[in-house]
């Protein structure tokens, strides 16, 4: 009993010694060479669709997305590390990272561009850093000022007559399109241009319309951000503040009074006098 006891000790010992001396293979890692991760990528190693795209956008688009495709037309493979947008509002979409890309591989990743409150032509970027080097490319986009609909002398009077009525009612209906839709995301000269130009600067301005730059009373800042947030009751002027029912918020309100403090010098107060004619 006790020799079949010691033949099944070293039977199992035996088997141990079997398991522990089976190699286990397994696919090898690919381990990027980091060592050239600082400079610019080479040419022959990622063949890009384009380098810079271009692009229009509406006045009310809130943002444009691009597509960059490459293909790895070099002898082995290449890792994307990271990438890095030149400002807040640009957001690279790729897949995980680190995104090894095989030789003869192809494959694209997006970038997306924010545009509220923005206006005018806008460069961007984005650096894309691989393990074989770096490489920036580069976005244009030109956001077209807004179209403004063609009004009959008809429709303008109609419209004249809606606001005598209701001051409020350029917010609403079809009116909301020049008056209040195109000030969603604007601040400062970009929303006053947006919505507050299509009267006071127009070139069918109503006459009861006045001309900002001709008044003949003194300005201030908090001039300007009252008339802006509540109007004035029995004109046309309608009172811009959310809390009113108008389309802006109070940093808006404040962007654009402070906008036309600096641009519309204020005339100087009329001197007092202490003549008996004064009295």
């Amino acid at each position: 009993m006790f020799c079949g006891a010691v033949g099944a000790i070293f039977a199992a010992a035996g088997l141990f010694a079997a398991a522990t001396n089976t190699v286990v293979t397994s696919t090898p890692v690919y381990v990027p060479d980091l060592t050239h991760a600082g400079g610019p990528l080479p040419d022959g190693m990622l063949d890009w669709t384009s380098l810079m795209q271009t692009t229009n956008a509406a006045a009310d688009q809130n943002f444009v997305r691009f597509t960059f495709g490459f293909t790895n037309v070099s002898a082995g493979s290449v890792t994307i590390l990271s990438a890095h947008a030149s400002c807040g509002c640009t957001q690279p979409e790729l897949p995980p990272l680190p995104w090894t890309i095989p030789p003869g591989g192809k494959s694209e990743f997006s970038a997306t561009v924010n545009l509220e409150g923005k206006a005018g032509t806008l460069f961007k970027s984005v650096n894309i850093s691989t393990d074989k080097g770096s490489k920036d490319l580069y976005m244009r986009i030109t956001i077209l000022p807004p179209v403004v609909p063609v009004l009959t002398d008809a429709d303008r009077a109609r419209g004249v007559e809606m606001a005598k009525a209701d001051r409020q009612a350029v917010f609403k209906d079809d009116c909301a399109t020049c008056h209040a839709k195109p000030a969603t995301g604007k601040y400062g000269k970009a929303l006053y241009d947006a919505i507050c130009a299509v009267c006071h600067e127009g070139a069918n301005r109503a006459t009861m319309v006045p001309d900002l730059h001709s008044l003949k009373i003194p300005t201030n800042d908090e001039f300007w951000r009252t008339w802006i947030a509540h109007g004035k009751a029995g004109s046309l002027m309608p009172a811009f503040s959310t809390a009113e029912g108008g389309p802006l918020n109070d940093m808006q309100i404040a962007t654009v009074a402070a906008y036309l403090n600096l641009v519309i010098p204020s005339i100087p107060a009329p001197a007092m006098t202490n003549s008996p004619a004064a009295n």
